[in-house]
């Protein structure tokens, strides 16, 4: 028998960076500060939360738009934090992480033949989301000089077209550890007022901000509220990640449109996890201290970083240091990461990864959410570099 032929939805995917660095640094026995995730535990009395709802009896089908108790809770959060009221009923919708609000908000919105702008170096997701909606992702690549990556919001004026639909934007920037300000959202406001263009904002690290910056959300700015899904994520603000919960954020007309897409491809997200995460919502200080003890991490690596070989680049938010290895090799960036893991055994992901025509800036990014004793045994053998 013969297996028919598939035609790929997505012909130019293929194994992710993320996968293939993972898998390098298990081989070679290397420090993993390539993929973003934690290697230290939530609060213990997260999964107690989730543990005593399972208990109690909180196991069938929450509904579609999330529970009640953890939507109301988001809601006076945001609010809280950045001045919008959303209506926990029609505004709020639980998802089964941030890439599923990603993906479901594009669905909704993006039509065959619609343009959507990115940002690039930027978050693998989106560009594929796009294709499968059948648009068109139009990049618009980010300026980085000593003080690091900037948006010219000027090229992104410039990329918009009648066929524009959406733009894509991401604050605290994953690769790049910057953050947008109040400037910026002023200069994207400008760009979309008077439009029908949408907004989607990732914000799934708005929680890791540095030096006493504000978070600039989206949420803050009424032209851009007006028009956006505002996307963030319990896994990276509590570090479980493989819980994989989220929600979105958006005004009443376009959360009717997200909903009907999500309910045909999550429909609801598991019930004890939101009941968990409504209960333990109720004490803020969790979100309220990441700020600190994230910065406390970031500085601990760049002042390791700064007995090294690679010139650091400025991280604002998110939990990645980029730099620079310039001055170290003139490989490209995926061949310098792949010898860093197997030659140096820490593992770091090429910024070339993150743009979708071949980019080379000689910028790797590491992830310094690891526990300390981590970080010093990945310091160390960066050291000899």
């Amino acid at each position: 028998m013969t297996t028919p032929v598939l035609r790929s939805r997505l012909p130019a995917v293929g194994t992710t960076v993320f996968t293939l660095m993972s898998a390098l640094a298990n081989e070679y026995d290397a420090v993993n500060l390539g993929q973003g995730f934690p290697d230290f535990q939530c609060d213990p009395r997260l999964p107690d939360a989730v543990d005593a709802a399972m208990r109690a009896g909180h196991n069938q089908y929450a509904p579609m738009t999330g529970l009640p108790v953890l939507r109301e809770a988001i809601a006076a959060k945001l609010a809280a934090l950045y001045g919008h009221a959303y209506d926990p009923d029609a505004e709020i919708t639980v998802t089964a992480g941030a890439t599923q609000g990603i993906i479901t908000a594009i669905l909704c919105a993006v039509h065959p033949g619609d343009e959507a702008i990115v940002i690039e170096p930027c978050y693998d997701s989106y560009q594929p989301s796009i294709a499968l909606a059948g648009g068109v992702a139009v990049p618009v690549a980010m300026r980085v000089g000593a003080d690091g990556y900037s948006v010219p919001w000027d090229d992104v004026a410039a990329a918009v077209t009648a066929r524009t639909r959406m733009i894509v934007v991401n604050t605290p920037h994953n690769p790049t550890g910057t953050i947008l300000r109040q400037a910026d959202l002023d200069a994207l406001g400008d760009i979309v007022a008077g439009t029908g263009i949408l907004i989607l904002s990732d914000e799934v690290y708005e929680h890791m901000v540095y030096d006493g910056q504000p978070h600039a959300s989206v949420s803050r700015h009424p032209v851009l509220a007006e028009r956006a899904f505002v996307v963030s994520s319990f896994g990276k603000t509590y570090h479980v990640t493989g819980w994989k919960v989220g929600y979105v954020a958006a005004p009443a007309p376009l959360m009717a449109e997200f909903r009907k897409v999500h309910q045909y491809n999550v429909f609801s997200v598991n019930t004890p996890m939101q009941a968990g995460l409504a209960g333990f919502m109720r004490d803020p200080a969790p979100w309220r201290d990441l700020p600190a003890f994230y910065q406390r991490k970031r500085d601990l690596f760049r002042t390791g970083l700064a007995q090294s070989r690679f010139t650091l680049l400025p991280a604002d938010g998110t939990y990645f240091q980029c730099v620079r290895y310039d001055g170290i090799s003139d490989l490209g960036e995926s061949e310098f990461a792949q010898w860093l893991t197997r030659e140096i055994k820490v593992a770091a992901i090429p910024v070339a990864a993150f743009y979708s025509q071949p980019t080379e800036s000689r910028i790797v990014r590491f992830c310094f959410a690891k526990k300390d004793e981590t970080l010093a045994l990945a310091l160390e053998r960066l050291a000899r570099v």
